[in-house]
């Protein structure tokens, strides 16, 4: 299972704000397109965000991903889920960015971080990718992993 927080791994971490005080964010089609080639090889996903925010579940329901919102205390819903689909954390990828995520990055089996990411982050994470929250780092978590798979395969 692959889980992500939303701001600043699908989005670059800045938030655009109108006179009217709502919100839009920019996210990249590359990882979408990343995300679908996810669905094809039938990994389970999950956004897990503290933000409640609509633009978290339209991206998300756009990407066919299940959501999380407004979540104070990542890593107990993650022990839960991880419980109730009677998976051990070894078996989760978290991708996350900010000091937030990182109780969850520590109990994953591996923990991904954006080049951009906070330095207590960069500081735990398995894997520091090359390129920035909503700048495609998705779509390069992804490209690994169906790199890994094709390897695993033609063994």
């Amino acid at each position: 299972m692959i889980v992500f927080d939303f701001d600043g791994v699908f989005t670059n971490n800045e938030v655009i704000v109108n006179e009217n005080g709502e919100e839009s964010v920019i996210c990249n089609r590359s990882d979408g397109l990343g995300i679908e080639m996810l669905h094809q090889l039938k990994i389970p996903l999950l956004i897990i965000s503290t933000e409640k925010n609509k633009i978290v579940s339209q991206r998300a329901k756009k990407l066919k991903i299940p959501v999380k919102q407004g979540i104070q205390n990542k890593e107990k819903l993650l022990q839960e889920i991880i419980s109730s689909l009677g998976l051990t954390s070894e078996n989760i990828i978290y991708m996350g960015n900010d000091i937030n995520d990182l109780a969850c990055m520590k109990m994953v089996g591996v923990s991904v971080a954006p080049l951009d990411a906070h330095p207590s982050v960069l500081s735990i994470a398995s894997i520091i990718l090359s390129n920035r929250g909503g700048q495609g780092a998705v779509r390069e978590l992804v490209d690994c992993i169906i790199e890994c798979e094709t390897f695993r395969r033609k063994q």
